[in-house]
């Protein structure tokens, strides 16, 4: 049976059309909406993201022998944990603003949990693949690559399909405890 939704105030003119896509969905246009949200919000993390992935492959991090592995890791760990903490703020705020009956600081530790675990599957992913996907990209592309180019191809299409994968782990673990008190 669907539940009349009216629609929420709106202040912005991307709201507007979120809710219209949303009211498409009857008695789940609000979920409907806070997902849509989510994922916005989840691509912004995927440009921080590959921002601060790809800035420290060029400076601090760079994917060379020795420790390739490691460097890898760690640059993907920090691009991670500053995609987390903008999300975060992202979610509490325009996602879930009907969030506030605990702490904001309850809901970050709540939030990076879940993205702990998204961080886990992540790194075995990006960590397994990278190698794959790098030589799997330098064969279609043309010209020949040098093994630093390699890798940084193969860390960031291995990251990107783990961000589409975790994006939905992310999204019902977090509605359903982080912000499980929003109707």
């Amino acid at each position: 049976m669907d539940v009349a939704v009216t629609q929420p105030k709106k202040r912005n003119p991307l709201d507007a059309l979120i809710w219209w896509i949303a009211s498409h969905f009857g008695g789940r246009a609000r979920e409907v909406d806070r997902f849509l949200k989510f994922a916005i919000v989840g691509t912004i993390g995927a440009v921080v993201d590959f921002s601060v992935l790809n800035v420290l492959e060029r400076t601090a991090l760079v994917p060379t022998p020795p420790d390739v592995d490691v460097k890898v890791a760690l640059a993907t760990g920090i691009a991670f944990c500053t995609a987390v903490l903008s999300n975060y703020l992202w979610n509490r705020y325009w996602t879930f603003p009907d969030s506030r009956s605990r702490s904001a600081g309850q809901q970050l530790v709540q939030f990076f949990i879940v993205s702990v675990v998204g961080l886990g599957f992540r790194l075995v992913f990006v960590g397994t693949l990278y190698g794959f996907f790098g030589r799997l990209g330098d064969s279609i592309l043309p010209g020949a690559m040098e093994e630093t180019a390699v890798n940084q191809l193969g860390s960031n299409i291995a990251q990107a399909i783990s961000i589409g994968i975790v994006m939905f782990w992310n999204y019902f673990a977090n509605r359903y405890w982080t912000y499980n008190d929003v109707q």
